[in-house]
Protein backbone atom coordinates (compact mmCIF):
# COMPACT_ATOMS: atom_id res chain seq x y z
CA UNK A 1 0.00 0.00 0.00
CA UNK A 2 1.07 3.33 -1.10
CA UNK A 3 2.39 5.39 2.07
CA UNK A 4 1.14 8.92 2.26
CA UNK A 5 2.98 12.03 3.53
CA UNK A 6 2.05 13.17 7.05
CA UNK A 7 1.13 16.44 7.96
CA UNK A 8 3.27 18.86 9.35
CA UNK A 9 2.74 21.71 12.15
CA UNK A 10 2.02 23.94 9.74
CA UNK A 11 -0.18 22.19 8.06
CA UNK A 12 -2.13 20.39 10.88
CA UNK A 13 -2.48 23.75 12.56
CA UNK A 14 -3.73 25.42 9.23
CA UNK A 15 -6.65 22.79 8.98
CA UNK A 16 -8.05 23.15 12.40
CA UNK A 17 -6.87 26.68 13.21
CA UNK A 18 -9.33 28.17 10.12
CA UNK A 19 -12.08 26.99 12.35
CA UNK A 20 -11.17 28.71 15.94
CA UNK A 21 -9.52 31.30 14.18
CA UNK A 22 -12.60 32.66 12.38
CA UNK A 23 -14.41 33.21 15.08
CA UNK A 24 -12.53 36.54 15.30
CA UNK A 25 -15.38 37.78 12.73
CA UNK A 26 -18.20 36.79 15.03
CA UNK A 27 -17.15 36.03 18.70
CA UNK A 28 -15.95 39.68 19.79
CA UNK A 29 -19.22 40.95 18.26
CA UNK A 30 -21.36 37.69 20.19
CA UNK A 31 -19.73 38.86 23.54
CA UNK A 32 -20.05 42.34 23.55
CA UNK A 33 -23.82 41.90 22.72
CA UNK A 34 -24.11 40.00 26.08
CA UNK A 35 -20.81 41.04 28.07
CA UNK A 36 -20.71 44.96 26.76
CA UNK A 37 -17.73 46.74 27.70
CA UNK A 38 -16.26 43.67 29.74
CA UNK A 39 -16.46 41.13 26.78
CA UNK A 40 -12.61 41.18 26.72
CA UNK A 41 -12.10 40.01 30.04
CA UNK A 42 -14.62 37.06 28.97
CA UNK A 43 -12.49 35.75 26.06
CA UNK A 44 -9.49 35.63 28.31
CA UNK A 45 -11.38 33.76 30.34
CA UNK A 46 -12.28 31.60 27.35
CA UNK A 47 -8.60 31.37 26.89
CA UNK A 48 -7.63 30.30 30.75
CA UNK A 49 -10.33 27.32 29.90
CA UNK A 50 -8.29 26.08 26.25
CA UNK A 51 -5.50 26.25 28.38
CA UNK A 52 -6.57 23.51 30.67
CA UNK A 53 -7.94 21.79 27.74
CA UNK A 54 -4.82 22.08 26.01
CA UNK A 55 -3.43 19.43 28.94
CA UNK A 56 -6.82 17.18 28.55
CA UNK A 57 -6.56 16.76 25.15
CA UNK A 58 -2.61 16.20 24.69
CA UNK A 59 -3.29 13.02 27.60
CA UNK A 60 -6.22 11.68 26.08
CA UNK A 61 -4.85 11.78 22.40
CA UNK A 62 -0.98 11.08 23.87
CA UNK A 63 -2.14 8.07 25.30
CA UNK A 64 -4.45 7.02 22.71
CA UNK A 65 -3.35 8.58 19.28
CA UNK A 66 -5.62 7.42 16.92
CA UNK A 67 -8.92 9.01 14.83
CA UNK A 68 -11.51 9.97 16.71
CA UNK A 69 -11.26 12.46 19.37
CA UNK A 70 -13.78 12.29 21.91
CA UNK A 71 -15.36 9.22 20.50
CA UNK A 72 -11.38 7.46 20.57
CA UNK A 73 -10.84 8.65 24.11
CA UNK A 74 -14.32 6.86 25.29
CA UNK A 75 -14.16 3.95 22.79
CA UNK A 76 -10.99 3.10 25.02
CA UNK A 77 -12.27 3.49 28.33
CA UNK A 78 -15.94 2.64 28.29
CA UNK A 79 -18.92 1.08 25.84
CA UNK A 80 -19.61 1.61 21.96
CA UNK A 81 -22.94 2.58 23.23
CA UNK A 82 -21.05 5.50 25.23
CA UNK A 83 -18.97 6.56 23.02
CA UNK A 84 -21.54 6.14 19.70
CA UNK A 85 -22.79 9.14 21.57
CA UNK A 86 -20.35 11.46 21.78
CA UNK A 87 -19.80 10.05 17.68
CA UNK A 88 -22.99 11.46 17.30
CA UNK A 89 -22.31 14.69 18.92
CA UNK A 90 -19.27 15.36 17.13
CA UNK A 91 -20.81 14.39 13.52
CA UNK A 92 -23.87 17.23 14.14
CA UNK A 93 -21.12 19.93 15.20
CA UNK A 94 -19.28 19.46 12.08
CA UNK A 95 -22.58 19.24 10.23
CA UNK A 96 -23.77 22.47 11.55
CA UNK A 97 -20.16 24.46 11.20
CA UNK A 98 -20.22 22.98 7.44
CA UNK A 99 -23.25 24.81 6.53
CA UNK A 100 -22.53 27.76 8.74
CA UNK A 101 -19.13 28.25 8.02
CA UNK A 102 -20.44 27.82 3.78
CA UNK A 103 -23.57 29.92 4.11
CA UNK A 104 -21.81 33.01 6.24
CA UNK A 105 -18.80 32.59 3.43
CA UNK A 106 -20.65 33.26 0.46
CA UNK A 107 -22.90 36.33 2.78
CA UNK A 108 -19.38 38.02 2.68
CA UNK A 109 -18.82 37.23 -0.85
CA UNK A 110 -22.40 38.32 -1.30
CA UNK A 111 -21.36 41.55 0.64
CA UNK A 112 -18.60 42.61 -2.19
CA UNK A 113 -20.51 40.94 -5.42
CA UNK A 114 -23.90 41.51 -4.60
CA UNK A 115 -24.93 39.56 -7.79
CA UNK A 116 -23.89 36.14 -6.39
CA UNK A 117 -26.95 34.02 -5.62
CA UNK A 118 -26.43 32.75 -1.95
CA UNK A 119 -27.63 29.07 -1.85
CA UNK A 120 -26.45 28.63 -5.07
CA UNK A 121 -22.84 30.02 -4.52
CA UNK A 122 -23.43 27.99 -0.60
CA UNK A 123 -23.63 24.43 -2.45
CA UNK A 124 -20.49 25.19 -5.20
CA UNK A 125 -18.54 25.72 -2.08
CA UNK A 126 -19.48 22.81 0.01
CA UNK A 127 -18.93 20.87 -3.23
CA UNK A 128 -15.26 22.64 -4.41
CA UNK A 129 -14.02 21.55 -0.45
CA UNK A 130 -15.43 17.83 -1.09
CA UNK A 131 -13.61 17.93 -4.14
CA UNK A 132 -10.46 19.08 -2.45
CA UNK A 133 -10.81 16.31 0.44
CA UNK A 134 -11.48 13.81 -1.97
CA UNK A 135 -8.33 14.99 -3.78
CA UNK A 136 -6.25 13.89 -0.15
CA UNK A 137 -5.50 15.44 3.09
CA UNK A 138 -1.79 16.50 1.67
CA UNK A 139 -3.62 18.75 -1.38
CA UNK A 140 -6.15 20.24 1.23
CA UNK A 141 -3.00 21.00 3.90
CA UNK A 142 -1.59 23.47 0.65
CA UNK A 143 -4.95 25.25 0.49
CA UNK A 144 -5.88 25.50 4.28
CA UNK A 145 -2.04 27.06 4.80
CA UNK A 146 -2.33 29.48 1.87
CA UNK A 147 -6.16 30.47 3.85
CA UNK A 148 -4.38 30.46 7.46
CA UNK A 149 -1.45 32.72 7.15
CA UNK A 150 -3.38 35.33 4.50
CA UNK A 151 -5.67 35.53 7.36
CA UNK A 152 -3.54 36.01 10.03
CA UNK A 153 -1.60 38.61 7.87
CA UNK A 154 -5.02 40.37 6.91
CA UNK A 155 -5.45 40.19 11.55
CA UNK A 156 -2.16 42.29 11.35
CA UNK A 157 -2.74 45.05 9.14
CA UNK A 158 -6.03 45.49 10.41
CA UNK A 159 -4.32 45.84 13.76
CA UNK A 160 -1.53 47.83 12.64
CA UNK A 161 -4.22 50.70 11.14
CA UNK A 162 -6.29 50.45 14.60
CA UNK A 163 -3.34 51.14 16.66
CA UNK A 164 -2.13 53.96 14.66
CA UNK A 165 -5.77 55.19 14.72
CA UNK A 166 -6.26 55.17 18.40
CA UNK A 167 -2.39 56.16 18.56
CA UNK A 168 -4.15 59.69 16.89
CA UNK A 169 -7.58 60.08 18.05
CA UNK A 170 -6.61 58.66 21.70
CA UNK A 171 -9.00 55.90 23.89
CA UNK A 172 -11.91 58.45 24.91
CA UNK A 173 -14.04 56.04 23.30
CA UNK A 174 -13.38 53.10 25.41
CA UNK A 175 -13.25 55.06 28.36
CA UNK A 176 -16.90 56.15 27.81
CA UNK A 177 -17.17 52.35 27.15
CA UNK A 178 -15.83 50.86 30.16
CA UNK A 179 -18.20 53.76 32.22
CA UNK A 180 -21.24 53.06 31.29
CA UNK A 181 -24.03 50.94 33.12
CA UNK A 182 -23.85 47.54 32.98
CA UNK A 183 -27.00 45.81 30.58
CA UNK A 184 -29.08 43.93 32.71
CA UNK A 185 -27.47 45.79 35.97
CA UNK A 186 -25.49 42.91 37.17
CA UNK A 187 -21.60 42.55 36.14
CA UNK A 188 -21.23 38.90 37.16
CA UNK A 189 -24.78 37.77 35.03
CA UNK A 190 -22.79 39.42 31.79
CA UNK A 191 -19.62 38.03 32.28
CA UNK A 192 -21.40 34.59 32.93
CA UNK A 193 -23.87 35.27 29.63
CA UNK A 194 -20.90 36.56 27.75
CA UNK A 195 -18.26 33.51 28.58
CA UNK A 196 -20.98 31.55 27.69
CA UNK A 197 -21.44 33.18 24.26
CA UNK A 198 -17.61 33.39 23.92
CA UNK A 199 -17.08 29.81 24.15
CA UNK A 200 -18.49 29.26 20.74
CA UNK A 201 -15.35 30.82 19.69
CA UNK A 202 -13.32 27.63 20.05
CA UNK A 203 -15.13 25.46 17.54
CA UNK A 204 -12.47 23.84 16.24
CA UNK A 205 -10.40 22.97 18.97
CA UNK A 206 -11.41 19.71 18.91
CA UNK A 207 -10.50 19.19 14.92
CA UNK A 208 -7.15 18.18 15.18
CA UNK A 209 -7.97 14.61 17.42
CA UNK A 210 -10.13 13.66 14.43
CA UNK A 211 -7.39 13.38 12.08
CA UNK A 212 -4.61 12.78 14.31
CA UNK A 213 -3.43 9.42 12.62
CA UNK A 214 -2.67 12.22 9.40
CA UNK A 215 -0.05 13.65 11.62
CA UNK A 216 3.51 13.51 12.26
CA UNK A 217 5.01 12.34 15.11
CA UNK A 218 4.67 14.64 17.99
CA UNK A 219 2.87 17.61 15.57
CA UNK A 220 -0.86 16.91 18.20
CA UNK A 221 0.70 18.95 20.56
CA UNK A 222 1.80 21.72 18.72
CA UNK A 223 -0.95 21.98 16.80
CA UNK A 224 -2.99 22.55 20.30
CA UNK A 225 -0.42 25.30 21.44
CA UNK A 226 -0.76 27.26 18.13
CA UNK A 227 -4.51 27.43 18.17
CA UNK A 228 -4.74 28.22 21.61
CA UNK A 229 -1.93 31.10 21.33
CA UNK A 230 -4.12 32.53 18.36
CA UNK A 231 -7.20 32.33 20.13
CA UNK A 232 -5.79 33.73 23.04
CA UNK A 233 -4.20 37.43 21.02
CA UNK A 234 -6.82 37.69 18.53
CA UNK A 235 -10.05 37.30 19.83
CA UNK A 236 -9.73 39.41 23.19
CA UNK A 237 -7.78 42.11 21.24
CA UNK A 238 -10.43 42.34 18.64
CA UNK A 239 -12.82 42.80 21.42
CA UNK A 240 -10.63 45.82 22.68
CA UNK A 241 -10.22 47.17 19.18
CA UNK A 242 -14.22 47.44 18.85
CA UNK A 243 -14.55 49.28 21.97
CA UNK A 244 -12.16 51.76 21.69
CA UNK A 245 -13.48 53.04 17.70
CA UNK A 246 -17.78 52.53 18.73
CA UNK A 247 -20.13 54.03 21.06
CA UNK A 248 -21.47 50.41 22.69
CA UNK A 249 -25.40 51.18 20.92
CA UNK A 250 -23.19 50.95 17.97
CA UNK A 251 -21.23 47.49 18.68
CA UNK A 252 -24.70 45.70 19.91
CA UNK A 253 -26.90 46.59 16.89
CA UNK A 254 -27.79 44.21 14.43
CA UNK A 255 -25.65 45.77 11.55
CA UNK A 256 -22.19 45.78 13.78
CA UNK A 257 -22.79 42.23 15.31
CA UNK A 258 -22.98 40.74 11.70
CA UNK A 259 -19.96 42.32 10.34
CA UNK A 260 -17.82 44.18 12.92
CA UNK A 261 -14.50 43.64 11.43
CA UNK A 262 -15.40 44.87 8.04
CA UNK A 263 -17.21 48.35 10.02
CA UNK A 264 -13.64 48.31 12.23
CA UNK A 265 -11.63 48.69 8.68
CA UNK A 266 -13.41 50.99 6.91
CA UNK A 267 -13.77 53.13 9.87
CA UNK A 268 -9.50 53.12 10.44
CA UNK A 269 -8.66 52.45 6.84
CA UNK A 270 -11.25 52.95 4.05
CA UNK A 271 -13.13 50.82 1.35
CA UNK A 272 -10.11 49.21 0.34
CA UNK A 273 -9.38 47.53 3.90
CA UNK A 274 -12.58 46.44 4.44
CA UNK A 275 -12.61 45.17 1.18
CA UNK A 276 -9.64 43.07 2.44
CA UNK A 277 -11.04 42.05 5.67
CA UNK A 278 -14.23 41.08 3.38
CA UNK A 279 -12.10 38.57 1.02
CA UNK A 280 -10.40 37.40 4.31
CA UNK A 281 -13.89 36.57 6.12
CA UNK A 282 -15.09 34.81 2.84
CA UNK A 283 -11.77 32.68 2.53
CA UNK A 284 -11.00 31.90 6.30
CA UNK A 285 -15.20 30.81 6.69
CA UNK A 286 -14.34 28.37 3.54
CA UNK A 287 -11.37 27.00 5.57
CA UNK A 288 -13.05 26.20 8.29
CA UNK A 289 -15.71 24.68 5.78
CA UNK A 290 -12.46 22.67 5.23
CA UNK A 291 -11.95 21.37 8.51
CA UNK A 292 -15.26 20.10 9.08
CA UNK A 293 -14.42 17.61 6.01
CA UNK A 294 -11.53 16.57 7.02
CA UNK A 295 -12.24 15.79 10.61
CA UNK A 296 -15.30 14.02 9.74
CA UNK A 297 -13.46 12.15 7.21
CA UNK A 298 -11.20 10.91 10.25
CA UNK A 299 -14.23 10.16 12.58
CA UNK A 300 -16.59 8.22 10.58
CA UNK A 301 -13.61 5.97 9.36
CA UNK A 302 -13.11 5.22 12.70
CA UNK A 303 -16.51 4.48 13.55
CA UNK A 304 -16.89 2.27 10.41
CA UNK A 305 -13.52 0.02 10.81
CA UNK A 306 -15.55 -0.45 14.42
CA UNK A 307 -18.79 -1.72 12.68
CA UNK A 308 -20.46 0.78 13.57
CA UNK A 309 -21.56 2.36 10.85
CA UNK A 310 -21.15 0.05 7.55
CA UNK A 311 -17.95 -0.87 5.92
CA UNK A 312 -19.45 0.39 2.80
CA UNK A 313 -17.75 3.80 3.99
CA UNK A 314 -13.89 2.32 4.23
CA UNK A 315 -13.34 2.05 0.66
CA UNK A 316 -11.13 4.56 -0.22
CA UNK A 317 -9.17 6.13 -3.99
CA UNK A 318 -5.79 6.49 -5.10
CA UNK A 319 -4.94 9.51 -2.54
CA UNK A 320 -6.09 7.62 0.77
CA UNK A 321 -9.30 9.33 1.15
CA UNK A 322 -12.47 7.40 2.07
CA UNK A 323 -14.42 9.34 -0.83
CA UNK A 324 -17.98 7.58 0.34
CA UNK A 325 -17.53 9.22 3.94
CA UNK A 326 -17.18 12.77 2.24
CA UNK A 327 -19.88 11.96 -0.42
CA UNK A 328 -22.31 11.25 2.14
CA UNK A 329 -21.29 14.31 4.31
CA UNK A 330 -21.44 16.86 1.21
CA UNK A 331 -24.73 15.43 0.32
CA UNK A 332 -25.80 15.88 4.10
CA UNK A 333 -24.85 18.99 4.73
CA UNK A 334 -26.36 20.52 1.28
CA UNK A 335 -29.38 18.75 2.35
CA UNK A 336 -29.80 20.82 5.55
CA UNK A 337 -29.20 24.16 3.53
CA UNK A 338 -32.08 23.24 1.47
CA UNK A 339 -33.95 22.19 4.60
CA UNK A 340 -33.44 25.02 6.21
CA UNK A 341 -33.71 27.64 3.11
CA UNK A 342 -30.51 29.31 3.34
CA UNK A 343 -31.34 30.35 7.17
CA UNK A 344 -28.52 28.58 8.81
CA UNK A 345 -28.88 30.40 11.97
CA UNK A 346 -31.68 28.38 12.97
CA UNK A 347 -28.47 25.63 13.23
CA UNK A 348 -27.04 27.56 15.75
CA UNK A 349 -28.39 25.26 18.41
CA UNK A 350 -26.94 22.40 17.15
CA UNK A 351 -23.49 23.57 16.62
CA UNK A 352 -23.39 24.92 20.33
CA UNK A 353 -25.03 21.97 22.68
CA UNK A 354 -22.93 19.87 19.94
CA UNK A 355 -19.35 21.10 20.49
CA UNK A 356 -19.54 21.68 23.99
CA UNK A 357 -20.98 18.50 25.28
CA UNK A 358 -18.51 16.96 22.68
CA UNK A 359 -15.96 18.92 25.02
CA UNK A 360 -17.58 18.09 27.98
CA UNK A 361 -16.92 14.07 27.15
CA UNK A 362 -13.50 14.98 26.42
CA UNK A 363 -13.04 15.96 29.77
CA UNK A 364 -14.88 12.68 31.46
CA UNK A 365 -12.66 10.54 28.85
CA UNK A 366 -9.48 11.82 30.76
CA UNK A 367 -10.84 11.18 33.95
CA UNK A 368 -12.12 7.80 32.73
CA UNK A 369 -8.83 6.88 31.25
CA UNK A 370 -6.92 8.10 34.63
CA UNK A 371 -8.92 5.82 36.51
CA UNK A 372 -8.85 2.65 34.02
CA UNK A 373 -6.34 3.03 32.07
CA UNK A 374 -3.43 4.97 34.81
CA UNK A 375 -0.59 2.31 33.47
CA UNK A 376 -0.98 3.62 29.96
CA UNK A 377 2.00 5.74 29.27
CA UNK A 378 1.73 9.19 27.72
CA UNK A 379 3.57 11.73 26.78
CA UNK A 380 1.70 14.31 29.34
CA UNK A 381 -0.79 14.69 31.80
CA UNK A 382 -3.28 16.83 33.32
CA UNK A 383 -3.91 17.66 36.66
CA UNK A 384 -6.82 16.44 38.37
CA UNK A 385 -7.81 20.09 39.42
CA UNK A 386 -7.53 21.68 35.72
CA UNK A 387 -9.68 18.53 35.08
CA UNK A 388 -12.12 19.87 37.29
CA UNK A 389 -12.03 23.30 36.36
CA UNK A 390 -12.22 23.06 32.51
CA UNK A 391 -15.41 20.53 32.86
CA UNK A 392 -16.92 22.90 35.31
CA UNK A 393 -16.36 25.86 32.97
CA UNK A 394 -17.89 23.87 29.65
CA UNK A 395 -20.96 22.91 31.98
CA UNK A 396 -21.44 26.48 32.67
CA UNK A 397 -21.05 27.81 28.84
CA UNK A 398 -23.04 24.94 27.76
CA UNK A 399 -26.26 25.83 30.81
CA UNK A 400 -25.49 29.51 29.95
CA UNK A 401 -26.65 28.99 26.49
CA UNK A 402 -29.42 26.71 26.91
CA UNK A 403 -30.96 29.78 29.14
CA UNK A 404 -29.98 31.93 26.58
CA UNK A 405 -33.42 33.59 25.39
CA UNK A 406 -33.75 33.44 21.61
CA UNK A 407 -34.95 36.25 20.02
CA UNK A 408 -38.59 36.76 18.88
CA UNK A 409 -39.34 33.84 16.19
CA UNK A 410 -36.15 31.84 16.65
CA UNK A 411 -36.73 28.43 18.27
CA UNK A 412 -34.60 27.92 21.28
CA UNK A 413 -31.02 26.31 21.37
CA UNK A 414 -32.38 22.73 22.73
CA UNK A 415 -35.26 22.62 20.30
CA UNK A 416 -32.95 22.90 17.24
CA UNK A 417 -30.69 20.41 18.90
CA UNK A 418 -33.15 17.83 19.55
CA UNK A 419 -34.50 17.40 16.01
CA UNK A 420 -31.32 16.73 14.58
CA UNK A 421 -29.91 14.80 17.59
CA UNK A 422 -32.92 12.62 18.29
CA UNK A 423 -33.33 11.02 14.14
CA UNK A 424 -28.90 10.88 14.07
CA UNK A 425 -28.98 8.93 17.37
CA UNK A 426 -31.72 6.54 16.45
CA UNK A 427 -30.08 5.71 13.11
CA UNK A 428 -26.61 5.25 15.32
CA UNK A 429 -28.69 2.99 17.69
CA UNK A 430 -30.07 0.79 14.93
CA UNK A 431 -26.34 0.06 13.87
CA UNK A 432 -25.33 -0.58 17.04
CA UNK A 433 -28.23 -3.44 17.97
CA UNK A 434 -28.55 -4.34 14.28
CA UNK A 435 -28.40 -8.12 15.09
CA UNK A 436 -30.98 -7.93 17.68
CA UNK A 437 -33.09 -5.63 15.45
CA UNK A 438 -33.02 -8.58 12.56
CA UNK A 439 -33.56 -11.17 15.14
CA UNK A 440 -36.72 -9.30 15.96
CA UNK A 441 -37.61 -8.60 12.46
CA UNK A 442 -37.46 -12.43 11.78
CA UNK A 443 -39.17 -13.34 14.61
CA UNK A 444 -42.26 -11.08 12.96
CA UNK A 445 -42.11 -12.33 9.51
CA UNK A 446 -42.64 -16.21 11.37
CA UNK A 447 -45.95 -14.94 13.28
CA UNK A 448 -47.28 -13.07 10.19
CA UNK A 449 -46.35 -14.99 7.52
CA UNK A 450 -46.28 -18.38 8.65
CA UNK A 451 -49.35 -19.27 6.58
CA UNK A 452 -46.96 -18.78 3.27
CA UNK A 453 -44.63 -21.21 3.91
CA UNK A 454 -42.46 -20.71 0.61
CA UNK A 455 -42.23 -16.88 1.90
CA UNK A 456 -41.38 -17.52 5.41
CA UNK A 457 -38.99 -19.83 4.27
CA UNK A 458 -36.79 -18.09 1.69
CA UNK A 459 -36.61 -14.81 4.19
CA UNK A 460 -35.69 -17.01 7.25
CA UNK A 461 -32.91 -17.97 5.25
CA UNK A 462 -31.68 -14.69 3.60
CA UNK A 463 -32.00 -13.35 7.35
CA UNK A 464 -29.97 -16.02 9.13
CA UNK A 465 -27.42 -15.47 6.57
CA UNK A 466 -26.81 -11.34 6.85
CA UNK A 467 -26.63 -12.72 11.25
CA UNK A 468 -24.07 -15.15 10.61
CA UNK A 469 -21.72 -13.30 8.54
CA UNK A 470 -22.22 -10.25 10.84
CA UNK A 471 -21.12 -13.06 13.89
CA UNK A 472 -18.57 -14.41 11.90
CA UNK A 473 -15.83 -12.02 11.97
CA UNK A 474 -13.39 -13.38 14.73
CA UNK A 475 -11.42 -11.34 17.09
CA UNK A 476 -8.16 -11.78 19.12
CA UNK A 477 -7.46 -11.03 22.59
CA UNK A 478 -3.53 -11.05 23.91
CA UNK A 479 -3.38 -12.24 26.95
CA UNK A 480 -0.53 -11.87 29.85
CA UNK A 481 -0.99 -14.64 32.22
CA UNK A 482 -3.75 -16.79 33.46
CA UNK A 483 -5.28 -14.02 35.74
CA UNK A 484 -8.87 -15.58 35.53
CA UNK A 485 -10.44 -11.91 36.63
CA UNK A 486 -9.12 -10.34 33.60
CA UNK A 487 -9.77 -12.76 31.15
CA UNK A 488 -13.69 -12.98 32.81
CA UNK A 489 -13.52 -9.24 31.77
CA UNK A 490 -12.62 -9.50 28.11
CA UNK A 491 -15.16 -12.06 27.73
CA UNK A 492 -17.73 -9.97 29.50
CA UNK A 493 -17.01 -6.63 27.36
CA UNK A 494 -16.98 -9.03 23.97
CA UNK A 495 -20.23 -10.47 24.64
CA UNK A 496 -21.55 -6.89 25.40
CA UNK A 497 -19.50 -5.30 22.65
CA UNK A 498 -19.18 -7.19 19.84
CA UNK A 499 -21.06 -8.97 17.51
CA UNK A 500 -18.84 -12.39 17.20
CA UNK A 501 -19.19 -16.26 18.13
CA UNK A 502 -15.41 -16.87 17.35
CA UNK A 503 -12.76 -15.47 19.63
CA UNK A 504 -8.83 -16.45 19.52
CA UNK A 505 -6.90 -16.35 23.01
CA UNK A 506 -3.62 -16.25 22.21
CA UNK A 507 -0.86 -16.36 24.32
CA UNK A 508 3.08 -15.12 23.16
CA UNK A 509 5.58 -17.51 24.59
CA UNK A 510 9.62 -17.62 24.44
CA UNK A 511 12.32 -18.29 27.11
CA UNK A 512 11.80 -15.39 29.23
CA UNK A 513 7.93 -15.45 28.74
CA UNK A 514 6.95 -19.23 29.61
CA UNK A 515 3.43 -20.32 29.40
CA UNK A 516 1.97 -20.04 32.70
CA UNK A 517 0.69 -23.33 33.95
CA UNK A 518 -2.94 -22.77 35.01
CA UNK A 519 -3.96 -20.78 31.46
CA UNK A 520 -5.23 -23.56 29.33
CA UNK A 521 -7.29 -24.96 32.71
CA UNK A 522 -8.98 -21.05 33.40
CA UNK A 523 -9.58 -20.75 29.50
CA UNK A 524 -11.13 -24.25 29.46
CA UNK A 525 -13.28 -23.22 32.46
CA UNK A 526 -13.99 -19.59 30.14
CA UNK A 527 -15.31 -21.76 27.00
CA UNK A 528 -17.84 -23.43 29.24
CA UNK A 529 -19.02 -20.70 31.07
CA UNK A 530 -19.63 -18.59 27.41
CA UNK A 531 -21.16 -21.42 25.37
CA UNK A 532 -22.52 -18.61 22.99
CA UNK A 533 -18.51 -17.59 21.83
CA UNK A 534 -16.29 -20.21 20.32
CA UNK A 535 -12.92 -19.69 22.15
CA UNK A 536 -9.42 -21.09 20.27
CA UNK A 537 -6.39 -21.13 22.41
CA UNK A 538 -3.31 -20.80 20.49
CA UNK A 539 0.16 -20.43 21.67
CA UNK A 540 2.62 -18.49 19.47
CA UNK A 541 6.12 -18.31 19.64
CA UNK A 542 8.12 -15.35 19.32
CA UNK A 543 7.77 -11.41 21.11
CA UNK A 544 4.93 -9.94 21.41
CA UNK A 545 5.38 -6.66 18.79
CA UNK A 546 4.17 -4.91 16.05
CA UNK A 547 5.76 -7.11 13.15
CA UNK A 548 4.07 -10.34 15.01
CA UNK A 549 1.00 -8.44 15.24
CA UNK A 550 0.49 -7.54 11.60
CA UNK A 551 1.94 -11.56 10.35
CA UNK A 552 -0.81 -12.93 12.86
CA UNK A 553 -3.08 -10.24 11.13
CA UNK A 554 -2.11 -11.80 7.48
CA UNK A 555 -2.22 -14.91 8.59
CA UNK A 556 -5.50 -15.01 9.78
CA UNK A 557 -7.21 -12.52 7.89
CA UNK A 558 -8.34 -10.90 10.89
CA UNK A 559 -7.90 -7.05 10.82
CA UNK A 560 -5.66 -5.28 13.57
CA UNK A 561 -8.35 -3.18 14.63
CA UNK A 562 -10.37 -6.30 15.95
CA UNK A 563 -7.31 -7.39 17.73
CA UNK A 564 -7.48 -6.78 21.58
CA UNK A 565 -4.78 -6.30 24.39
CA UNK A 566 -4.84 -5.08 27.80
CA UNK A 567 -3.32 -1.71 29.25
CA UNK A 568 0.47 -1.46 28.94
CA UNK A 569 2.49 -0.42 31.32
CA UNK A 570 5.37 1.45 31.49
CA UNK A 571 8.13 -0.70 30.70
CA UNK A 572 6.37 -1.61 27.62
CA UNK A 573 8.48 -1.28 24.22
CA UNK A 574 6.32 0.00 22.01
CA UNK A 575 4.04 3.21 21.67
CA UNK A 576 0.21 2.84 21.16
CA UNK A 577 -0.03 3.95 18.21
CA UNK A 578 2.79 1.50 17.08
CA UNK A 579 0.61 -1.21 17.43
CA UNK A 580 -1.13 -0.92 14.09
CA UNK A 581 -4.51 -0.28 15.86
CA UNK A 582 -5.36 -2.76 18.47
CA UNK A 583 -7.59 -1.90 20.93
CA UNK A 584 -7.72 -1.90 24.79
CA UNK A 585 -10.34 -3.35 26.64
CA UNK A 586 -9.24 -3.55 30.14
Amino acid sequence: MKTHKKLSVLAATAISGNDISSSVLYVSALAIAFAGQYAWITLLIVSAVLFLFRKIYGEVVGALPLNGGAYNALLNTTSKSIASFAATLTLLSYMATAVISANEAIHYLHHLIPSIPIIIATIILLFFFAILTIGGVSESAKVAIGIFIFHLSSFLILSIFITYFLISHGLGTFIENWNLPVTGGSITKAIFLGFAASMLGVSGFESSANFVEEQQKGVFPKTLKNMWVVVSVINPLAAVFALALFAMPLLQSDSYQNTLLIEMASHVGGNWLAILIGIDAFLVLSGAVLTSFVGVSGLLERMALDRVLPQYFLKKNKKGSSYRIIIVFLILTISVLLITNGNVKLLAGVYTISFLSVMALFAIGNVLLKVKRNSLPRPEKARWMGILIAFTAVCFALFGNLIMKPKEGVPSNLSVFLEYFVPSIIFISIMLNRTLLLKFLLKLIHTVFDPIRRFVILTDKKLLAVIHRINSQEFVFFTKGDNIANLNQVMLYISKNEHTKKLKLVFVTNESNPIPKNLALEIDFLDREYPEIDIEFIIEEGVFSPELITSLSKRWKIPINFMFIGSPGDRFPYKIEELGGVRLII
